[in-house]
């Protein structure tokens, strides 16, 4: 992983030359991401960020917290426990460099000796669980970091809207494979990463996965094609 991410975090951080992430997935054209979307506070969050933050509560963990917005609101103005999670070393760097009190580096599915009352999974949390076939694993994951009465807080998008329609109104998606299963890639100064996979996931499919993990499940909030969820365990 050459960590694009990681580097126009720290770039925009230390005010080295930052310029615009660009990302693209296997059904969508270049599109520009601001670096400083990355850096918000909590008034320039969107409705269902805002909604989970408020919501966290106890001991939490923020996975895949990139600069780190999410713990530092958490930490600074909620007065909460927070551990800031990313696979991005620099991102890690930069949290850490904000302020964040505990930031590790470190894979989801390779984090042990702790468990949480709140886990975050934001920005379109279930990206990370890459595709249908791998989500039992990350699920069985979270179940064992969440305490008994904890809950998760996940969000994502039911990207239907995205593929095109026929005549009678039908959606024309790929008969091989969940419509939701993509490959997402970043490029930042003329470099650009290897593709990973990334899976949205509309609420029922998410629904279904998590009542088959232990997971009791129930949509917090719906903002157009995003929602948020609530897990707890049953």
């Amino acid at each position: 992983m050459k960590d694009l991410m990681g580097k126009a975090v720290w770039d925009y951080f230390h005010n080295e030359n930052p310029e615009d992430l660009q990302t693209e997935t296997s059904i969508s054209e270049l599109d520009e991401l601001p670096v400083d979307y990355l850096f918000r506070d909590f008034e320039e969050m969107n409705d269902i960020e805002q909604k989970a933050l408020e919501s966290a509560e106890g001991k939490v963990l923020d996975i895949g917290a990139g600069a780190g917005s999410h713990s530092l609101y958490l930490q600074n103005e909620s007065n909460l426990d927070v551990l800031a999670l990313d696979i991005s070393p620099k991102s890690v760097e930069v949290c850490r460099l904000r302020g964040i009190n505990k930031a590790v580096c470190e894979n989801m599915l390779d984090l042990s000796g702790e468990t949480f009352d709140t886990i975050l999974l934001l920005m379109n949390g279930t990206g990370i669980f890459e595709s249908l076939t791998k989500i039992d694993i990350y699920l069985k994951k979270l179940h064992s970091l969440l305490n008994e009465n904890g809950q998760i807080l996940i969000d994502s998008t039911d990207i239907l809207y995205m593929f095109d329609r026929d005549e009678d109104g039908g959606v024309l998606i790929p008969a091989d494979g969940y419509y939701g299963e993509l490959d997402y890639i970043v490029h930042y100064k003329g470099e650009s990463e290897n593709p990973i996979k990334w899976l949205y996931l509309d609420f029922e499919t998410l629904k279904k996965a998590s009542e088959n993990n232990g997971f009791a499940i129930e949509k917090v909030m719906k903002d157009e094609d995003a929602y948020l969820a609530r897990l707890t365990k049953k």
